[in-house]
C-alpha cells in the first residue's frame, strides 16, 4: 500500500490523530466536532493558560460550553503546549490567527512562526491543512517549501491543503458538521487525502482545483459581505440626510423576491474576517499591477462608520441641550456582532475611545462581555454596567452598538434620556431615538 492509501485508509478507520494547531474560535470547535464522532485529537496553542483551561474541562469561549470540554477530555482529547508532540499527529489543521498590521498589511507571522515550530516533527504520512484566512498564493509560497525542507516530497510522503474555515460564533442555524467545506490541494494526491480528512466530519465537501482558488473562494466570501456592507452604509448617510428611514427602505427592497440580498448597515465592521479579509486580496492584487478600487472604496465607507456614529450622538446632545464634552454615555454591546462574547475588531471598541477622547465619560453594558479589553486584548479596568432603571436615568445618552438580545430593549426605550441607534432596533419614531 502507498502513502496515500495508508493515509486515507488510516482517516476512513477513524485510526488517525487529529492535531487542531490554534485552539481558538476556529480551533475548539472543530476539536469538538472530530472528538464526537471518534478520533483521537490533540490540541495544540502556544497559550499555556488555555491549554491549561482545556485540560481542567473548562471553556473560555461562552457559546462552548465546559460540559463538552469535559466531555471531550473523557473520550480522549488533550490540550498541549508541546510542539513537539505533532509527531504523533497524522494530520496536522492549522487554526492561527491573521491579522492586520499596523500599516494595514497582511500579518502571516502566526502561521510562518507555526509552520517552524511543526517543521521538526513533520514526517512521511501526515497531512496538513492551513484553514487561516490568507491571501492566494500562502500555502504555495509559504507552507510548501517549510514542509519540504527536511526531504519530503508533497504528494507523495506528505500532504498539503488548504481549507479556509467558515465558523459564525453565535449562529444557531450552522455548526461544523452542517457547514459545508471548502478544500484545495497542492496536487491531486493532497486533494485526495484533503477530502478523506474532512468528510469524516463535514457533511459536504466542495473540491477546487488548487490551494489558491480555495483561499481566493474564503476571500470572496467576506469581500462580498463587506462590498454590501459598504454600499448600504454609503446608502444610510445619504437616505439620513433625505430624512428616509434606511432600515425601512432595507425591510422594504427584501420583499422582493429575486435578485435582492438584505444587507443591514451598523457602526462600522468587526470580527475577525470582514473588516480584515479585503486588505489581503488587495495587498496582494498589487503584486499583479491591480489595483481593486471597488473593495478599498467599500472598506473606506465602513472604516468611517464610528466617526458617523459619534457625530450622530455629538448631535443628538446638541439637540437636547448638553455638549458631548462632560456628558455620562453608556454604550450598549462591545462584542462586535450579537449573542457572542468575540470583541475582535469590534467597532464598539474604537467608537467609546473617540467618546472618551472628546470628553465624554463612557461606559458601556456587555451582558456576554464583563470585562472591557481594548484592541489590543488588555483589560482596561472598566466592567459591565448592569441595566436597571436607575442606572440607565443615569445616562446623558445610550449609544446602541451591538443588538444583544439579552438586552431589555422595553426598558432601555422606557428609562433612556436619549438612545443612538446603530442597529435599528427601535423602529418608531420618538423624540429620545436617534437613528444612525
Amino acid at each position: 500500500m502507498n502513502c496515500k492509501q495508508d493515509v486515507i485508509g488510516r482517516l476512513k478507520n477513524k485510526q488517525s490523530v487529529i492535531g487542531i494547531v490554534g485552539l481558538g474560535y476556529v480551533g475548539l470547535p472543530l476539536m469538538l466536532r472530530y472528538n464526537s464522532i471518534g478520533f483521537r485529537v490533540l490540541g495544540i496553542d502556544i497559550d499555556a493558560r488555555k491549554v491549561s483551561q482545556l485540560n481542567s474541562g473548562k471553556s473560555y469561549i461562552e457559546h462552548i460550553s465546559s460540559e463538552r470540554i469535559e466531555k471531550a477530555r473523557g473520550t480522549g482529547f488533550e490540550a498541549t503546549v508541546d510542539f513537539s508532540r505533532a509527531a504523533e499527529c497524522d494530520a496536522l489543521i492549522l487554526c492561527v490567527p491573521t491579522p492586520l498590521n499596523k500599516y494595514r498589511e497582511p500579518d502571516i507571522s502566526y502561521v510562518i512562526s507555526t509552520t517552524d515550530a511543526l517543521k521538526p516533527y513533520l514526517r512521511a504520512g501526515q497531512v496538513v491543512s492551513l484553514e487561516s484566512t490568507t491571501y492566494p498564493g500562502t500555502t504555495e509560497e509559504e507552507l510548501l517549501p517549510r514542509v519540504q525542507e527536511n526531504g519530503l516530497k508533497v504528494g507523495k510522503d506528505i500532504f498539503l491543503i488548504y481549507s479556509p474555515e467558515r465558523e459564525d460564533p453565535g449562529n444557531p442555524n450552522f455548526e461544523t458538521r452542517t457547514i459545508p467545506k471548502v478544500v484545495g490541494g497542492h496536487t491531486n494526491e493532497c486533494l485526495e487525502v484533503g477530502v478523506a480528512l474532512y468528510e469524516q466530519a463535514i457533511d459536504r465537501i466542495v473540491e477546487v482545483s488548487s490551494t489558491k482558488a480555495a483561499e481566493m473562494t474564503k476571500l470572496l466570501e467576506n469581500i462580498h459581505r463587506a462590498v454590501n456592507i459598504g454600499l448600504v452604509n454609503e446608502m444610510k448617510v445619504v437616505a439620513d440626510k433625505m430624512g428616509i428611514d434606511i432600515f425601512e427602505v432595507v425591510d422594504a427592497a427584501a420583499t422582493k423576491p429575486f435578485g435582492f440580498t438584505p444587507y443591514y448597515p451598523g457602526p462600522g465592521l468587526g470580527g475577525h474576517c470582514i473588516p480584515i479579509d479585503p486588505f489581503y486580496l488587495t495587498w496582494k492584487a498589487r503584486e499583479y499591477g491591480v489595483n481593486t478600487k471597488f473593495i478599498e472604496l467599500a472598506g473606506e465607507v465602513n472604516r468611517n462608520m464610528p466617526e458617523w456614529v459619534v457625530g450622530k450622538t455629538i448631535d443628538a446632545l446638541n439637540s437636547h441641550g448638553k455638549s458631548l464634552k462632560g456628558s455620562r454615555v453608556l454604550v450598549l454591546g462591545v462584542a462586535y456582532k450579537k449573542n457572542i462574547d468575540d470583541m475582535r475588531e469590534s467597532p464598539a471598541v474604537e467608537i467609546m475611545a473617540m467618546l472618551g477622547n472628546k470628553g465624554a465619560r463612557v461606559d458601556y453594558s456587555d451582558p456576554h462581555v464583563s470585562d472591557f479589553v481594548d484592541h489590543h486584548g488588555h483589560k482596561t479596568g472598566l466592567t459591565s454596567v448592569a441595566l436597571n432603571d436607575d442606572t440607565i436615568r443615569e445616562y446623558d445618552v445610550l449609544v446602541l452598538t451591538t443588538d444583544h438580545d439579552l438586552f431589555d430593549y422595553r426598558l432601555i426605550e422606557k428609562s433612556a434620556r436619549l438612545i443612538v441607534d446603530t442597529r435599528g432596533k427601535f423602529r418608531e419614531s420618538r423624540g429620545n431615538i436617534v437613528k444612525a
